[in-house]
């Protein structure tokens, strides 16, 4: 049974809510304070939570689904739980099931809003998987699926939607892109193989690295934007210039002769990254509204 659930935990790449989980929170404490001049209960962050969880098994669920002939042929990809044989597609079907239940019942107690733009959600997370299919843009729809988790954890709180929301959604959403295009590198023979699109296969390594850092420029204004159109203090702006920080040598350790910090650039570095922001962003409103 235990052995079963690591399976599964590896399958959704339990480690990775590092990245989405922290913007979700921080939209939510950000909208809290916007829109009702106060943070959001606990109960709020407890069934953000589990839409997060719901959100992300089902689109882990998913994804391995409608690409597990593509993960067999991938060596990289191969060990993955559906063409390695560890789990039936039965049981991912069970699994993703169960996993939209989750999000669905969430949605339902936060928000009516929130239940209102599930279907919306629910779409991003079965289209992304079929976009490196068709197209090179794939990495920035990416990045507007994972983007819904902040703007996500705003509407579950607040039941509205305006525009320091969207500015976090597009923020994250470029952030997201970015550090997808670093990760797609170590792909592109592959994909170009297979006819499969992304920006590295696309463009090159030289070029997407370029693509990558406009992405991140985006995020970076984005995040100062905020800082200075919301009354976020020096607490959120020294998280900022820390991801700031990250972000810049997220890319000095990469370079096209040079890809060995890949993973260290692609995982560590943005877990680090969305921590930091959150937990100052956090700090900065408890000092203010406590």
């Amino acid at each position: 049974m235990f052995k079963k659930i690591g399976v599964f935990l590896e399958m959704i790449k339990i480690e990775h809510t590092l990245f989405a989980l922290p913007f979700a929170f921080m939209g939510a404490i950000l909208g809290s304070v916007v829109v009702n001049s106060h943070l959001p209960s606990w109960a709020q962050i407890g069934w953000i939570l589990m839409a997060m969880f719901g959100a992300r098994s089902a689109a882990f669920g998913l994804n391995r689904m409608i690409d597990q002939v593509i993960d067999k042929k991938n060596p990289r990809t191969a060990g993955r739980a559906i063409p390695a044989g560890l789990l039936k597609n039965a049981e991912v079907i069970v699994f993703t099931i169960v996993s939209f239940i989750l999000l669905f019942w969430a949605a339902y107690e936060l928000s009516s809003l929130a239940l209102k733009l599930l279907p919306i959600a629910v779409f991003m997370l079965v289209f992304y998987s079929y976009t490196k299919r068709f197209t090179w843009l794939c990495h920035l729809v990416l990045g507007l699926t994972l983007g819904l988790a902040p703007l996500g954890g705003w509407v579950a709180v607040t039941n509205s939607i305006d525009w320091v929301a969207v500015l976090l959604y597009v923020t994250v959403a470029f952030w997201t892109a970015g550090f997808d295009v670093i990760y797609a590198i170590q792909d592109m023979e592959f994909d170009k193989n297979e006819g499969l699109y992304s920006i590295p296969a696309r463009f090159g390594i030289h070029k997407s690295l370029q693509i990558a850092k406009f992405f991140h420029v985006v995020t970076a204004v984005g995040f100062v934007v905020l800082f200075f159109t919301t009354d976020l203090s020096w607490w959120y702006f020294a998280g900022m210039v820390i991801s700031y920080i990250i972000l810049f040598y997220e890319h000095y350790i990469l370079s096209p002769k040079d890809m060995s910090k890949l993973q260290t650039s692609f995982f560590t570095m943005n877990s680090v990254l969305s921590i930091a922001v959150f937990v100052f962003t956090l700090i900065d409103l408890v000092v203010q509204y406590h």
